[in-house]
């Protein structure tokens, strides 16, 4: 049984001990130190509950929801839907916060809940650290049964979020009708089973095949969309002669394709392929994108005339410098895709329009769009620590090492060498750093990361 708890939010497998698990003590006390959060700042707050369709999604929500009016506050549930659509309801109801309540690309046996502010977006460090800290204190005030909060349903959010897609004035509908696009989805029988066909219905796409998109909860497979996952729809994609395959995870903010022969495009170009149909229509603008992703979208920003910034690892950090710089795309390499022009939150169905219109405009297929980008490949490993190894000094040893170097310590230690990089941070959840580490071939990749390893392990020897 396991049982995070972070300021993002309280995730864990289901079952077992209060405090070792998700179990019902947890789900009420989290949530409970949540709303006493909110009732610091609104004395008449409403929350925006949305959920994933993993099985126990259901059984979580009503415990929350009941929480939720036991502390006073209204409810609007939004039943089986997606992060991004609950992130848009919750500023379109005048919300005071939103749970969200899935585990993401987590397996079935996980569930979490994502916390979120009035504005729609996850917490800042300080506030989530303030509602773990009342979870710790555990004193809560539960409102008398004449203050209950009242709780609604509302089942509309998710037309009136595909609607708000569609308005935007890059999606160009008549241009992806034109094109007659066949397109596979896989949607590991989630939510997304719901919100991508009705998406590709309204954007005027027939020819949609639908795999694993029953909203059951049972998982097919593991389900995060990465290519050792994807191995059975790659292959209905080749062989089944379509133009696309486009695969979401649990609660539909991560997107990945499948080019028309049945490679994986590649979930870090999910995001460089977006930017670039954004920048091609903002030259000079600005993109974002953490510390961890691939150079690629700084050399399609700086190819359109544009600034890249890179910030820490973790959807809030990307979004506070979007913010900052006023940038017009930003996200995360593992297929979170960013869009000011809708909202502040990693959004795969408005990915899926912006990808569209951009491919519908290329006139070409998926596969020569791919070559069209910057190729590079990143390499992931880690190194185990003990409790004798100095993290701190074990960082500053590589830091002074590579002094010559261009280094960011913003989250961790990135060390770049002219197309290559690496990225060493501390894991918050094991006892490890990961490396990761980026160059124009995998074996370079894996070179250089075996080569930053090589010198950790010195620097610890010489340390003891």
């Amino acid at each position: 049984m396991t049982l995070i708890t972070s300021i993002s939010g309280i995730r864990g497998t289901i079952g077992g001990l209060p405090g070792t698990g998700l179990t019902p003590p947890d789900i009420v006390k989290f949530t409970a130190a949540y709303s006493q959060w909110l009732l610091e700042r609104n004395n008449q707050p409403k929350v925006v509950i949305g959920r994933d369709a993993r099985i126990t999604g259901k059984l979580v929500s009503q415990m929350v929801c009941a929480t939720l009016q036991s502390m006073g506050i209204d409810v609007v549930d939004l039943g089986l839907s997606t992060t991004p659509t609950v992130e848009l309801a919750v500023p379109e109801e005048k919300a005071t916060g939103g749970i969200i309540i899935t585990a993401s690309h987590n397996p079935a046996e996980w569930n979490a809940l994502k916390l979120l502010n009035h504005h729609g977006e996850f917490l800042s460090h300080q506030d989530g650290l303030k509602i773990l800290a009342y979870a710790e204190q555990g004193s809560f005030q539960f409102a008398s049964y004449k203050k209950l909060g009242k709780y609604d349903q509302d089942q509309s959010y998710l037309l009136n979020h595909i609607q708000k897609i569609i308005d935007l004035p890059l999606v160009d509908i008549d241009l992806i009708k034109q094109r007659d696009f066949r397109i596979a989805v896989d949607a590991v029988n989630s939510t997304g089973g719901i919100a991508v066909p009705m998406l590709l219905q309204t954007l005027g796409v027939t020819q949609v095949e639908e795999f694993h998109c029953e909203p059951n909860g049972r998982f097919p497979r593991n389900p995060e969309p990465i290519p050792e996952n994807l191995g059975e729809f790659c292959r209905e994609v080749e062989k089944g002669q379509f133009d696309l395959g486009i695969v979401v995870d649990p609660d539909v903010d991560r997107l990945a394709f499948i080019q028309e022969n049945g490679e994986p495009f590649g979930e870090e170009y999910t995001l460089v392929a977006v930017a670039d149909y954004i920048l091609e229509n903002n030259p000079g603008g600005v993109t974002v994108s953490n510390l961890s992703s691939t150079r690629a979208l700084r050399d399609i920003t700086e190819k359109h005339g544009g600034t890249y910034y890179a910030s820490a690892v973790g959807e809030v950090n990307v979004v506070e410098q979007m913010k900052k710089h006023k940038a017009v795309i930003g996200g995360e390499g593992n297929g979170g895709i960013i869009y000011p022009a809708i909202h502040y939150g990693r959004d795969a169905l408005a990915g899926i329009a912006l990808f569209l219109t951009k491919l519908a405009q290329f006139e070409k297929s998926v596969s020569r769009l791919r070559a069209s980008y910057p190729n590079y490949y990143i390499s992931k490993q880690k190194i185990e620590l003990t409790e004798e190894i100095d993290v701190d000094q074990l960082l500053s040893g590589i830091q002074e090492k590579y002094q010559k170097h261009p280094i960011n310590d913003v989250d961790g230690i990135k060390i770049e060498f002219d197309k290559e990089w690496v990225h060493l941070r501390k894991s918050n959840t094991e006892p490890i750093i990961r490396i990761y580490t980026e160059s124009e071939t995998m074996a370079t990749a894996e070179h250089l990361g075996s080569k930053i390893i090589s010198d950790m392990k010195e620097i610890i020897s010489n340390n003891h």
